[in-house]
């Protein structure tokens, strides 16, 4: 049933197929041309690749030209060694020009057209972009009108609508609405898919402290082929994740792949931010020492950038002592990060908004002053809270106004000045009131931000919601046509029938062959079954005798140690009966014993060796049970056992190559030929059960696993005297 269900769902796609590609045929390429050369000396830059994301490769011929098919919407993806990786996307049919700096980083791509007017869309996403940090209401306006000007029938709509989705996203994201954030990227990359924009995907998550799905996106990036930049950011993003989930060490190692990766193209600013957030991972598993380092690498390479780099460094530096009461360290850090910020202000002016708040004269003070404090040197403690909650009254910060306020009364009353304690206790409540107020009115002012950004996010959803309504109404009127072209479609299918048929035979033909070649490899295992189990009465039958044969001419306390060993050998033979093959090292000691027994009872007859190359790895050889000691019988019962003196058995294991291994058995016995003429006219009678059964099982296992083992009986002397047998192994590959 479940082939013919097969055959059916094959017969029910052929049309879908073939329309498919009819479609596929009617969906417009255009041929783009371009060039790629050095800036300075116009020199072409010959076999630089030139892909097509998911549909083909060229590469530039000597004078740096090439030429490729494409649609719109396309990505162009042109890389070399010499220069970074340039991207484009494809909007029309203009040649493309690529001019390369000396400086890998500096290459940039230039459009050789005539130059047209900004659209309407680019207007807009533009002043998006530029009044994304100043007003968001202002920028998802301009972002509104972007997807306004956007029309279905546009054949680059799906790249347009997904940037500016991502740009929304951007948006939301600078404004600290994470969860906004990502409900746009996910459009944008359903609209059209993009690596930066899976990224950017996973960072937000991140801020949203959603940590299993930030984790699960940047593993998914893993498997894309990314650029070092990219993956740095996933590595990073990956060790976030991890710390999230409280999975330190798994942080740890991906905090490092991106370390190594920033340090190989010397990114600096990377190297310092994964520097500090290692030393903040080892410091949560209590590994201070090593963070220590960490923390000290990241200060000395922000030492050597700019101002506000160094101050943020030294302040995350500082935060760290503090938690381990090296308030000393903490103090001169603090004091260095100090001196920068007043550096930057004097130049820079006030920062702007969005800023770290800890990068500020009254925060610094103030933890100094807490330093201080901790110390109990509440002199220095109460100079600096001056300091502090001064610049916080002059910049209006009213939360370290009131944070100054209150641990300077509690400096004045540890120092025992009651009155002062209580000034500024009272200035402390007075601040709390201010401080009241101003929140009052920031919660307000939120909720008419929240309120603005609903009005804006309801407006491009009412859009989107036009426009999928249109686009059903469109698909309404392509059925309409689909049922108007079915008259000709069912003369294609009678044709797709025949060909269908055609394949159907093909496919019963192969479905028939494997059947046969299963059928005949389950013929074979139930041979090798048959053989197995006929091969343990045959053993067992030969080994009794011997018990008896030793029963009868010994002592009984002689007879139970051999009957011991000899239980020992039959479990070993019993394990391994209902298995085609089992690991060699298995099989020598289940021959130990066995030689162990025989001579045992013929110690008079002959003696024996077994040696194994110390080469060979006996776990990693498989052999099938019970194929040796047949052989080993044979040189005991039909050719030492006759000799007048003292015979030699040996059994040697040696390594020929790499895969393959030699067994040789061998015995100075009076040989096959002499053997032959002692045997009873009953015995001649009688074929070798044993010796047949191994050929049997032999030229099956070679017919199943490609010349697994091979055997070669040859006389040890040229006087027909002993008996040599080798058998070559071959490992499973």
């Amino acid at each position: 049933m479940k082939k013919v269900g097969l055959i059916l769902l094959f017969f029910w796609l052929i049309p879908m197929l073939v329309s498919g590609q009819e479609a596929v045929k009617a969906s417009p390429s255009i041929t783009i041309k371009g060039s790629v050369k050095e800036k300075s000396t116009r020199k072409p830059i010959k076999g630089a690749e030139v892909t097509i994301a998911g549909k083909g490769t060229v590469t530039t011929d000597v004078f740096g030209d090439f030429k490729i098919e494409a649609r719109v919407g396309d990505e162009l993806i042109i890389t070399d060694d010499s220069f970074s990786t340039v991207r484009y996307r494809i909007k029309d049919g203009q040649n493309i020009d690529v001019l390369v700096e000396d400086h890998p980083n500096e290459s940039r791509l230039e459009m050789f057209s005539e130059k047209k007017p900004e659209s309407n869309y680019d207007q807009n996403l533009k002043a998006a972009r530029n009044t994304l940090k100043k007003d968001a209401a202002t920028s998802i306006e301009y972002i509104t009108n972007a997807l306004e000007a956007v029309r279905d029938d546009d054949p680059g709509a799906d790249y347009k609508k997904a940037e500016l989705f991502e740009a929304l996203a951007d948006i939301y994201k600078y404004w600290k609405q994470p969860d906004l954030a990502e409900s746009n990227y996910l459009i944008s990359l359903k609209n059209k898919y993009n690596i930066d924009v899976e990224i950017k995907l996973g960072h937000s998550r991140l801020e949203d402290e959603n940590y299993q799905k930030a984790f699960l996106t940047f593993s998914k990036l893993q498997k894309s082929r990314l650029s070092a930049n990219q993956k740095i950011q996933v590595y990073e993003g990956l060790g976030d994740s991890y710390k999230g989930l409280q999975k330190y060490s798994e942080a740890i190692a991906s905090y490092n792949k991106a370390l190594a990766l920033s340090q190989r193209k010397k990114l600096e600013g990377n190297v310092i931010s994964l520097n500090s957030k290692l030393a903040k991972v080892l410091q949560q598993q209590g590994r201070l020492s090593a963070a220590e380092g960490y923390l000290d690498n990241s200060v000395q390479l922000a030492e050597k950038k700019d101002k506000k780099t160094a101050a943020r460094q030294r302040t995350v530096a500082a935060d760290f002592y503090n938690k381990n009461n090296s308030y000393d360290k903490e103090i001169q850090l603090r004091k260095e990060a100090l001196q920068d910020i007043e550096e930057m202000e004097e130049i820079e002016g006030e920062a702007p908004p969005n800023e770290d708040k800890s990068l500020t004269p009254q925060v610094q003070n103030y933890k100094i002053a807490s330093a201080f404090a901790a110390q109990q040197e509440y002199d220095e403690a109460i100079t600096y809270l001056e300091e502090s909650k001064k610049e916080a009254k002059s910049k209006n910060d009213l939360i370290v106004q009131k944070d100054a306020a209150r641990k300077l009364g509690e400096v004045y009353r540890e120092k025992g000045e009651l009155k002062k304690a209580s000034e500024a206790f009272e200035e402390y409540e007075v601040i709390i009131d201010k401080l009241y107020i101003q929140k009052d009115q920031e919660i307000s002012q939120a909720a008419r931000f929240s309120r603005e950004l609903a009005q804006k996010a309801n407006r491009i959803t009412t859009l989107e919601k036009d426009r999928a309504l249109n686009e059903a109404r469109y698909e309404l009127a392509f059925a309409s046509q689909e049922l108007a072209n079915q008259q000709s479609l069912r003369q294609q299918i009678v044709i797709y029938f025949l060909v269908g048929l055609t394949i159907l035979l093909l496919l019963a033909a192969y479905l028939m062959f494997r059947n046969m070649k299963q059928q005949r490899y389950a013929n074979n295992l139930l041979a090798l079954k048959s053989l197995r189990s006929q091969m343990n009465p045959h053993f067992i039958f030969n080994a009794l005798n011997s018990v008896n044969t030793f029963i009868a001419t010994n002592d009984e306390r002689t007879a139970n140690r051999y009957l011991t060993d000899f239980s020992l050998l039959m479990r070993a033979v019993l394990e391994n009966s209902e298995q085609d093959f089992i690991p060699l090292e298995k099989e020598i000691e289940l021959l130990r014993l066995y030689v162990q027994l025989e001579h045992f009872r013929f110690q008079d007859k002959f003696d024996y060796t077994i040696e194994v190359d110390p080469e060979i790895n006996v776990n990693e050889y498989m052999i099938p049970p019970m194929l040796l000691q047949p052989y080993v019988e044979n040189a005991v019962w039909h050719g030492l056992r006759y000799k007048s003196e003292k015979g030699l058995l040996t059994i040697n294991f040696q390594n020929v190559a790499s895969d393959t291994i030699e067994i040789i058995i061998s015995d100075n016995g009076i040989g096959r030929k002499k053997s032959e003429e002692l045997k009873t006219q009953n015995q001649k009678l009688q074929k070798s059960k044993g010796m047949g059964n191994i050929k049997k099982r032999i030229a099956i296992l070679n017919k199943m696993y490609k010349d697994k083992v091979d055997v070669f009986i040859t006389d040890l002397e040229e006087n027909s005297e002993g008996t040599k047998v080798k058998l070559t192994l071959n490992k499973d590959k």
